[in-house]
Formats: structure tokens, C-alpha cells, sequence
């Protein structure tokens, strides 16, 4: 009888334990709230083009956008056909597009930009700035022209890195160790000397 009442007692106390409130959550650190990231410039060079430029447009469509060649007497290729660059009427001081079998493959900032990249960078800033803001998704070669610390810093959106539908940005870094030209779009950000 005492085991049947101990068992009882043990239901009970179960029941009773069903229905009693739940304990309160254990008291957390107050919340540190989190600084956003600050969403890139509508205007910013990404690897997709810059503003309305996208690569992969045609020259017509390029020209519809930002207008013709504003200085149709200079040559930006030996084949302007097959390859082509040039600053259009509209588009914003040292920026370039180029253009290969019709197609707009690469824009380009010069030394006299201003623009910026999605991620804030631009013509001026450091070659230790561009690897920071890119991490290790930042790959660097030598320069083509000039010793160390003069290099190329590029970093791809896409595996495949030959093909038409590859995108990418390339930072081209003086002997001062600073960015000097920055190139974004296909495969053609690889060439260091406008169409080659």
C-alpha cells in the first residue's frame, strides 16, 4: 500500500507540475544594434558595367546610352572593327568603354576619374585598400611594365574566368603603390595595353 500510495504521490506532483507556469527565459545582454552596410553608389562601376552601360550590350545600344565617340579622330585599336575604345559624348570624365566585334566587353576608368567601384574604390586609393576591401577572393600578378609594388589586383563574380559570360574587376597599381586604372566586364579586363 505504500508503494500504490508513493506512486500516487508521484502522479500528483507530475500533474501538478504540467500545469504550473514555465520558467522565464534566462535574462540576455541587451542587443548592440548593427551598423548596416551602406548600400554601393547607384553609379558605381561593378563588374556588370556602370550605370546604364551593361556588358554584353551592342555598340548601338552603347551609343544609345551615352552617346558616339566624342573624339571620332583618335584610334582605339589597330582594328577599330574587331576591337574599339573610346569615351562616350555623355559619359563622365575618364571613363572608357570598349568594344569588341560590336559588343561592349569592358569599362574602363582612366586617371582622370572620380568614379568610384561598388565597393568605394577608386582611382588614387591603395593597392593595401583594394586587397582589404576584397579579401581573399583578391588575386594579384605582377605588373606587366613596372617593379613591385606596381600589380594588377583582380577578383572574379564567376568562376570561369575565359569565358564571354565572365565578369570581373581589375585594379591596375602604379610603382607608388597606388590604383591607376581600374577595368571591369569580361575576359578583356585581363589586357594591359587598351585592345591587347
Amino acid at each position: 500500500m505504500i508503494r500504490i500510495a508513493t506512486l500516487g504521490s508521484v502522479a500528483l506532483l507530475g500533474l501538478s507540475a504540467c500545469n504550473s507556469p514555465e520558467p522565464a527565459p534566462p535574462a540576455s545582454a541587451p542587443s548592440v544594434p548593427q551598423t548596416p552596410t551602406p548600400p554601393a553608389p547607384a553609379n558605381a562601376l561593378t563588374a556588370e558595367g556602370y550605370g546604364p552601360l551593361r556588358i554584353g550590350m551592342t555598340r548601338a545600344e552603347v551609343i544609345a546610352a551615352m552617346g558616339a565617340n566624342d573624339n571620332p579622330n583618335t584610334v582605339g585599336g589597330p582594328d577599330p572593327e574587331s576591337c574599339d575604345m573610346f569615351h562616350p559624348a555623355r559619359a563622365p570624365e575618364g571613363l572608357y568603354v570598349m568594344v569588341e566585334n560590336g559588343v561592349l566587353t569592358s569599362v574602363q576608368l582612366g586617371s582622370t576619374s572620380v568614379l568610384k567601384t561598388d565597393r568605394g574604390l577608386g582611382i588614387g586609393d591603395t593597392a593595401a585598400a583594394v586587397k582589404q576591401a576584397y579579401g581573399p577572393d583578391a588575386r594579384v600578378s605582377p605588373h606587366k611594365y613596372a617593379d613591385a609594388p606596381a600589380e594588377y589586383v583582380t577578383t572574379w563574380t564567376t568562376t570561369d574566368h575565359d569565358s564571354p559570360a565572365a565578369r570581373g574587376v581589375r585594379y591596375n597599381i602604379g610603382a607608388d603603390g597606388r590604383v591607376q586604372g581600374v577595368a571591369v566586364g569580361g575576359p578583356s579586363i585581363l589586357y594591359v595595353e587598351g585592345c591587347a
